[in-house]
């Protein structure tokens, strides 16, 4: 398991058993203070219940709307509407095990900053501003920074919980 945690996903993919049945699964291993970079699935929607631990997440839908947050115990659940923007967060110190369940067997995936990142370089620049001013170089040096997927984070958690923070 990485230093945030691990997913372990089942589309028609990485379990063939799947196709035709119009559904997929994900179950995330979230270490302390770990979470789930935020993210989207283009084609479905996400049931998400918790099945050890806490998680706090939090999704909009839509450029204007308003983010909706919500804390989540032990067998509490909540819903990620198709193509929302969302991500999972643990707080605790202890690890913490969700299972999120999708009505496609091939939701996708799309990490929002690495594909943001991941665009032309002055199509960056631009989107993040004039005032904001790097170089070239830096703009590498920054996607190389940006976790795949699983992360540690929120520096409160890393600190409650005595967890080094990676250094850039």
């Amino acid at each position: 398991m990485g230093k945030g945690g691990k997913a372990v996903s089942a589309n028609r993919g990485t379990f063939p058993g799947l196709i035709g049945t119009g559904v997929g699964m994900t179950v995330g291993f979230l270490s302390g203070c770990g979470f789930n970079t935020p993210h989207i699935h283009p084609r479905s929607s996400e049931i998400l219940i918790v099945v050890e631990g806490n998680l706090e997440t939090q999704f909009t839908l839509e450029n204007g709307a308003r983010t909706v947050q919500n804390s989540l115990g032990l067998h509490e659940m909540t819903v990620f509407p198709q193509g929302s923007m969302h991500t999972q967060f643990n707080p605790g110190c202890e690890d913490m095990v969700f299972v999120a369940g999708f009505a496609s067997e091939d939701p996708g995936t799309q990490q929002t900053a690495q594909t943001f990142f991941g665009l032309n370089e002055e199509v960056t620049k631009a989107a993040i501003g004039n005032g904001f001013n790097f170089e070239g170089k830096d703009v590498d040096t920054f996607r190389s920074l940006i976790p795949a997927n699983i992360a540690l984070g929120v520096e409160q958690c890393l600190k409650t919980c005595n967890i080094q923070k990676r250094s850039l």
